[in-house]
């Protein structure tokens, strides 16, 4: 049974403290859980206030299936960054 796991590195140049940090990571991980029903959780420590590091997990009984949802999370993690006045720096997807 495949797993796909997604990481997200984001540069939030909108971000004064860490308040503003704290606010745009949980939007997105709010989001992402509700829209797509995958695990998402921070996974670096909030030591710089305009970087952030999120994981986003999956499981299904289709590599594909996985694949497509993995990049409609993407995409929609990329918008929503950009909501709030955030980018994605770099994601890569790896599958167990």
């Amino acid at each position: 049974m495949p797993i796909a796991f997604l990481t997200l590195e984001l540069h939030i140049e909108a971000a004064q403290s860490i308040k503003d940090r704290r606010q745009v990571v949980r939007s997105l991980k709010d989001r992402l859980r509700t829209s797509f029903n995958v695990s998402v959780a921070e996974l670096d420590a909030a030591e710089l206030w305009n970087r952030a590091t999120i994981g986003v997990v999956s499981i299904s009984n289709s590599r594909d299936y996985l694949d497509g949802q993995m990049k409609n999370v993407e995409r929609a993690a990329t918008r929503i960054a950009n909501n709030h006045g955030a980018e994605i720096a770099d994601s890569f997807v790896e599958y167990f």
